[in-house]
């Protein structure tokens, strides 16, 4: 038995289906055998990878495996220290990015904390309470304030019962739940009325409903599944560096063959070939890029810290950085998630409430704050664990309102106590409270205005109580619809004056109303989102809405925001299930909302930009939003207001749910992915300099110029301290104002490979005329600490060149990185202890130098910043006077 659509069927049929009778329930036989057919009510958690697996796929990229390669082979060649210093930096890495992913696997976890542990059942003809998961389709449930849903399932009775979906659905205000038969089968989540689901809120009365859906079927199940079957997307970093992984091995084994291959030819020693050979692959092979990525990435993670931001994958701040898309969430994103009064209607005007004040407030509009207050079953509590909000967020609206214009409850309350009350039920669409006033009485009604001017036959304008006659209902209606436009949500408002105390029915406190106007409520935009979507749009980024709310108050809420435009298109779910994926790809540059949402929509439109080449950001707080922030390429969740389902299954948490953070980091982003092109820009100069070094020496035929220790110290010691330093580069101003990168392009656009290429034969030219000088005047020995000290310190010189691409590095920026001339001053520490102390002398192979020869390595040391702030200065003139 299959239930596709449980709203559409009506409840004889339902009854029949389940074979349930809804007034004895099931029997025990009949849930053991239900067990058995549809399991227990519990979400099914996805299989673990283990963190032991998560190490080991670490070794899956080539670099890594090049590294092992060439540490293995220096092992067995007796360079124990080479071989154990690679193995060291490659572990620690893989470890880093095993636990990093380990993080991520929580949210099944998560989901499972929403489900509820007990639940009111009705089986063989009593109530009685039982283990949530113990629930089969076909059981009858109670339902009570302050219960949380456990199992999807078709409403039986009602009383008054309003139920919060926000954690499927994104909205913030109760549905009014009812028993009704629905026909279209396209009807959205949030508008199946007689239907109730796992995890959601009691927040008003009472209902009974029969289960139709449990565990991995139910709505939130169905959430489980998809975030299960989502994978998980390489970075545009991870991507890059993967590239340059598989450049860096192919170029490493071709040149290590051509020295071998080349020396053979020569006459040369296999052997000293051999280690020749793996002398240069060490030299290919950046091994503290890994490492260095790492850091830089988890460095750009604490500044971002302070900026309001957790980020739970090192790789995701970088993602940020070239995101061209922002699919927002409405409530609580974009907006404050907080009903609030902004407009009142009354003698015929339309005020804001901001210009109100109990003092000046005339009859209706006084009355109408008045009524609010009172015939309310909230409240607004202040204690020390701060401000608790009570009740419907509609009716603490309203407390709110009468508390910003000075009304005191309290004082009201005792002045004019409850006698009696109509509690609101969604068919009359009112709620009515009798209360007295000195001798006399007076019952107070709002609710929906439609059915209030029904009701009403008396109209309070300006201190006068007047026949409501058809000018004045079309007044009324021609100021609600232009509020209905602005996407505020009406609210009536009306009273009725007695000599005695009144029977307590519909007939006679509802009928022959006073109407006083109505209230214009809404959940506002957050101030500050304005000036972040303009700062987005500069920076070449599209927001798009996306919310479970209706077409018309997402599109209002759009156009304050600017989101939507002349030419925007705003799209709702049934709208988009209708869309062919060629149609939505064609259509999808110009939606800017997407309106009534179901989770599977969200996923879809994020899938949509994808495949036409976008980088997206997709945030959001609710379990209706996890499957959509898994699949892109970085979800926001919001930390205060955000479900611990969205938490785990985002990328980062915004801590101040505030948009305007995620301008922050996308900026930081940026910086950061244009900091580790500046540490590649250096490193790979570097490394290349070695590999022509080693590469040209054999095929001229020279003796060795550097010792595989060498080359690993320089590597891991003299480079990786300034790589590291320049990835905390302060941001340039000009980021925000750049188009987003497109994720395809390589790591090596804009002209950085022809750079990082022309430069390492800079250093290699020098390092080689200086080892010649060496070798023709002062001998081998000489020769080689003089390459290996020219080498060191013209790369910690060149690393001041990388600093910037086009300016000279004696602009103003030239000591804004204290970290970069701290490093600059360690690694000068570092090698000229090898260089000055004899028993490191020994070990590296090294001898002492005299003042000729330190001199001459002085000059060479120098060189390579000559040489590149003249290419700098010969760019800076053909650009200013050509382009």
């Amino acid at each position: 038995m299959k239930i596709k659509a449980s709203f559409l069927y009506k409840q004889s049929e339902l009854e029949n289906i389940f074979e349930v009778d809804p007034l004895v329930g099931l029997s025990t036989e009949e849930v053991s055998e239900r067990i058995g057919v549809y399991g227990k009510n519990k979400l099914i958690k996805a299989k673990k990878t283990s963190f032991a697996a998560m190490f080991l796929l670490q070794f899956k990229n080539i670099l890594i495996l090049v590294l092992l390669a060439a540490a293995i082979i220096s092992g067995v060649m007796g360079e124990i220290s080479d071989a154990i210093l690679i193995i060291i930096i490659v572990i620690m890495n893989a470890f880093i990015g095993a636990s990093q992913e380990n993080k991520a696997q929580t949210s099944m976890e998560a989901l499972k904390k929403l489900t509820n542990p007990e639940a009111k059942v009705l089986r063989n003809g009593k109530r009685e309470i039982i283990k949530s998961e113990e629930l089969v389709p076909g059981d009858v449930v109670y339902l009570d304030v302050g219960d949380f849903v456990p199992a999807d399932g078709r409403l039986l009775e009602v009383a008054s019962l309003k139920i919060e979906e926000s954690s499927l659905t994104g909205e913030s205000v109760p549905v009014n739940k009812a028993v009704i038969d629905l026909i279209d089968p396209e009807t959205p989540l949030g508008d199946r009325r007689n239907l109730v689901f796992m995890s959601s809120l009691v927040n008003y009365g009472r209902g009974k409903y029969m289960v139709t859906s449990t565990g991995m079927k139910s709505e939130i199940g169905k959430i489980a599944g998809m975030i299960q079957g989502t994978e998980t997307i390489l970075t545009p970093l991870q991507k890059r560096l993967d590239e340059l992984g598989k450049i860096l091995a192919i170029g490493t084994i071709v040149a290590c063959a051509a020295v071998f291959v080349i020396g053979l030819i020569r006459g040369g020693d296999p052997l000293l070939l051999f280690m020749t050979a793996v002398s240069l692959a060490v030299a290919a092979i950046p091994e503290g890029l890994p490492a260095i990525v790492t850091v830089v990435l988890a460095i750009g993670v604490q500044k971002l810290v302070s900026r309001n931001v957790i980020i739970r994958k090192l790789d995701a701040v970088e993602t940020l950085g070239c995101a061209s898309v922002i699919c927002s969430d409405k409530t609580g994103t974009l907006t404050q998630n907080k009903i609030t009064i902004e407009k009142l209607v009354a003698n015929g005007e339309i005020s804001n409430v901001s210009d109100l004040k109990e003092k000046i407030m005339n009859g209706p509009e006084k009355m109408i704050v008045e009524i609010g207050m009172l015939c309310n079953d909230a409240s607004i509590i202040t204690g020390k664990d701060g401000v608790q909000e009570i009740g419907d967020p509609t009716e603490v609206a309203m407390i709110a309102l009468a508390a910003n214009l000075d009304f005191d409850k309290s004082a009201k309350i005792e002045k004019f106590p409850r006698v009696g009350e109509l509690p609101f039920d969604s068919e009359r669409k009112m709620m009515t409270t009798v209360h007295r006033v000195g001798d006399t009485w007076y019952s107070f009604t709002k609710g929906a205005p439609e059915h209030m001017l029904n009701c009403a036959k008396y109209y309070f304008s300006k201190n006068q109580i007047v026949l409501m006659s058809e000018e004045n209902i079309n007044d009324i209606n021609k100021k609600n619809n232009i509020l209905s436009d602005d996407a505020y949500r009406i609210i009536a408002y009306g009273y009725k004056h007695f000599d005695a105390m009144p029977e307590v029915s519909v007939e006679n406190l509802e009928q022959d109303l006073i109407f006083c106007g109505v209230t214009g409520m809404i959940d506002p935009p957050r101030a500050e989102v304005k000036e972040s979507i303009k700062i987005c749009k500069i920076a070449g980024i599209k927001t798009v809405m996306i919310t479970g709310d209706h077409k018309n108050t997402a599109v209002a809420i759009a156009k304050q925001l600017d989101i939507f435009e002349k030419k925007s298109l705003a799209y709702t779910g049934e709208e988009l299930s209708k869309m062919s994926d060629k149609e939505l790809h064609d259509q999808i540059d110009n939606i800017a909302v997407f309106a009534r949402v179901a989770p599977e929509h969200k996923v879809r439109i994020v899938d949509a930009w994808q495949k036409k080449g976008r980088v997206v950001a997709m945030t959001g707080d609710g379990v209706n939003d996890a499957p959509a922030l898994k699949k892109a390429n970085i979800g926001c969740a919001m930390g205060i207001i955000g479900t611990d389902v969205s938490k785990e299954a985002a990328d980062i948490i915004l801590t101040d749910d505030n948009f305007s953070t995620i301008v922050s980091a996308v900026e930081e982003g940026r910086g950061i992915y244009s900091n580790i092109k500046k540490a590649v820009h250096f490193l790979l100069s570097c490394n290349i300099a070695e590999i022509l070094i080693l590469l040209i020496a054999t095929i001229i035929g020279w003796l060795q110029p550097l010792l595989p220790l060498h080359i690993l110290w320089i590597n891991l010691i003299t480079d990786s301290l300034p790589a590291l330093a320049l990835g905390v580069e302060k941001n340039s101003a000009e980021l925000m104002k750049e188009r987003p990168r497109s994720p395809k392009e390589s790591i090596f656009a804009h002209g950085l490979g022809g750079r990082i290429i022309f430069q390492g034969i800079v250093l290699a030219a020098i390092t080689l005329t200086v080892y010649q000088i060496g070798f023709v005047n002062f001998g081998v020995e000489v020769a080689r600490t003089m390459c290996f000290a020219v080498l060191g310190f013209s790369q910690l010189a060149h690393a001041l060149n990388v600093r910037s691409q086009k300016k000279s590095l004696f602009s103003a920026r030239l000591f804004t990185n204290q970290y970069l001339w701290g490093a600059l001053g360690i690694s000068c520490a570092l090698e000229l202890t090898i260089l000055l102390i004899p028993t490191f002398q020994l070990i590296f192979d090294v001898v002492s130098m005299s003042a000729t020869q330190w001199f001459i390595v002085f000059i060479g040391t120098l060189s390579p910043i000559i040489v590149v702030e003249f290419t700098k200065l010969i760019g800076r003139i053909i650009r200013k006077k050509f382009f």
